[in-house]
């Protein structure tokens, strides 16, 4: 359900307000922010698989002490491809002078964006065909 025009100023009044009176926390809450990278994500998969190899030797040559082992080494390769990446992108506070349209600014047409970007983008150019 979208946000009715009162709604959506008074969010976008509370989001200047944020910026400006704490952005301590808002770059602290950003920098946590981040996606995983590939490479975490490479890491990680092969890390579990590793992992998961060593719980089969466990089992094969009934030793209990390797197969915790590799459960370890499977759930750190997990939990390390899940990691957010180092590289978040910095929140810019917008400027006080200047009126904002909807929060986060919008990418260029060249496909810089995220697929939620453009998709968010289809869907406005939708409605305002409408």
């Amino acid at each position: 359900m979208p946000l009715s025009e009162q709604e959506q100023r008074l969010l976008e009044e509370m989001e200047r307000s944020l910026y400006q009176n704490d952005s301590d926390f808002v770059a602290r809450v950003t920098r946590r922010q981040g996606r995983p990278t590939y490479t975490s994500i490479t890491l990680g998969v092969l890390g579990a698989l590793v992992g998961v190899a060593v719980v089969i030797l466990g089992l094969v040559f009934k030793a209990p002490v390797i197969g915790i082992i590799g459960f370890v080494v499977m759930l750190a390769g997990v939990l390390f491809a899940l990691r957010p990446g180092m590289r978040a992108p910095k929140a810019k506070a917008p400027r006080a002078g200047k009126p904002t349209t909807g929060g986060a600014p919008r990418p260029s047409q060249g496909g810089n964006g995220s697929f939620m970007d453009r998709m968010n983008d289809r869907w406005d150019k939708r409605n305002d065909q409408s």
